[in-house]
């Protein structure tokens, strides 16, 4: 049971009692201030059972699920060209085998369990971790008329049971689990869990296969994202140590840059095979350019079917941005002087390390 459920029976029954709103629109927001989103976001929806015009409930409502619901699923729904490869695989997949119970995994907005059904899926199980996500898509595939063939189950597909959440296993998995630098939402090892507990021996798996792509870059826009020095005649680099060790998103194309390597394939994941253990390789990268390295930017291609390709690569308008990685301290680089590079990751984030003693201040 849910920790504010007790709570919320007795805030139910204090409302109907008529007592004054102000002391749930109170509790509402110690909710808040506590970090309990989810239960704020309960709190003023129980106010807003009562008084569907109390702005302050509204407001309060909106903020809780603002810090639980990222702003980049509108942006990823309107991303059309990814939203169009997804839609011809998922009827490929489905034209092969209609039968096939479809499992949607990080369901969002049930958009791709929908596509599922339009393509003639009889029975669709879209799962999402996010209670408020959830309850929406449950809501958005029932305005869609598609709630016949499709259930929601608010619940991470981690902890999903067969036949406890699933009827059997399913036929194809369809999943988008994956950020800008592809393992960061946790894609390797979910689908590893999927294949053991949710997956049929024979299910297809969208995608199928996934590869990490890095360049290195000469950027100072860039790394003025993550770097400070002297400003406004105070040395400000003490704050660097609150910078970010790890990636952040950006459009590579929308900052000054000059690219001083070839693109190269860092990791290749087969999905249908590939966990979530660390892995670590080494590579040697001849510059293509003398200049200034700030930053290592990189990116993935993701093959949901043979054919089918969905990219976040430099120069297309995804959603997903690119993923950009700055060095702590630039480094110059020549293109007789090869730079030793090592890439790893641990199973949800991909890290770079360069292996060099020379740098530029």
């Amino acid at each position: 049971m849910n920790s504010a459920q007790p709570q919320t029976q007795s805030a139910v029954a204090g409302i109907r009692d008529g007592m004054e709103l102000g002391e749930f629109l109170r509790w509402g927001r110690d909710l808040h201030h506590q970090g309990r989103y989810e239960d704020a976001a309960r709190a003023f929806e129980l106010i807003l059972g009562m008084d569907a015009d109390n702005q302050e409930a509204l407001i309060g409502r909106n903020r809780a699920v603002r810090r639980s619901v990222p702003r980049w699923h509108w942006e990823m729904l309107h991303d059309e060209e990814r939203a169009e490869l997804y839609d011809r695989a998922i009827r490929q997949a489905v034209a092969s085998a209609p039968e096939a119970l479809v499992l949607d995994i990080g369901a969002g907005s049930g958009l791709l369990a929908m596509m599922a059904a339009r393509a003639g899926a009889r029975e669709v199980v879209a799962c999402e971790g996010q209670p408020s996500v959830a309850e929406t898509a449950a809501r958005v595939v029932r305005v869609a008329g598609y709630d016949d063939a499709v259930g929601v189950v608010s619940k991470m597909s981690t902890r999903m049971t067969v036949p406890g959440d699933l009827p059997r296993r399913a036929g194809l998995l369809v999943t988008e689990i994956v950020d800008c630098g592809l393992l960061g939402e946790g894609i390797l090892g979910t689908i590893a869990h999927a294949r053991e507990h949710l997956l049929a021996p024979d299910a297809t798996i969208m995608p199928s296969r996934g590869r990490i792509i890095a360049q290195l870059i000469e950027s100072e826009p860039l790394h003025r994202k993550n770097h400070v020095g002297k400003l406004y005649g105070f040395d400000l680099a003490p704050f660097n140590r609150l910078s970010t060790l790890e990636y952040f998103d950006s459009r590579l194309h929308r900052h000054e840059h000059r690219t001083l390597s070839e693109p190269m394939t860092v990791f290749e994941f087969d999905f249908y095979t590939a966990d979530a253990r660390p892995q670590r390789t080494e590579l040697t990268v001849q510059p293509t350019a003398a200049g200034k390295m700030h930053a290592v930017a990189f990116w993935f291609e993701m093959e949901l079917l043979p054919g089918i390709v969905v990219d976040n690569a430099p120069g297309h308008d995804s959603h997903w941005k690119q993923a950009i990685q700055c060095l702590p301290v630039p480094l110059h680089v020549q293109p007789d002087l090869p730079v030793s590079l090592v890439a790893a990751h641990d199973g949800e984030c991909v890290r770079f390390e360069v292996e060099s003693e020379e740098v530029v201040a």
